[in-house]
């Protein structure tokens, strides 16, 4: 089973995630898509104004099962080994997803500001259709 992660290749701190959970997963389980890839993206009907609610999870194995924003990163938390029992106690703490949300929100909105951006898209080794290992 594949998922694919959509993200900012411009974010440095979007793209510091993505190298953190390429190292955790190894290409397992998750394939990358920068946001900044519309030809991929187009074909999944995905346009800029979608990449501006924050990153996305899309199931490979059924295109209609998405995951946007703070959703996405917890259902990627999820997918890790071991990472459901963290979510769900985040989850299960009174008011703990509606600041979650939040703070999501604020770093989306800030991401350049905050964490800087890069001069150049990064693309992830673990790519949709594997031309990015050549």
């Amino acid at each position: 089973m594949n998922y694919y992660v959509i993200y900012d290749g411009n974010c440095n701190l979007c793209v510091t995630l993505v190298q953190l959970l390429e190292t955790l997963d190894q290409g397992k389980l998750f394939r990358y898509v920068p946001m900044q890839d519309e030809q991929t993206l187009s074909q999944w009907e995905i346009t800029s104004t979608d990449c501006q609610q924050g990153m996305m999870l899309i199931d490979g194995n059924d295109m209609e099962r998405r995951w946007q924003g703070s959703n996405a990163a917890e259902e990627i938390g999820r997918l890790l080994p071991l990472g459901s029992v963290f979510v769900e106690a985040y989850r299960a703490l009174p008011g703990m997803k509606w600041a979650g949300d939040r703070f999501y929100e604020q770093i989306r909105d800030h991401r350049y500001v905050l964490f800087g951006k890069r001069s150049q898209t990064y693309e992830s080794v673990y790519c949709v259709d594997d031309s990015c290992k050549n």
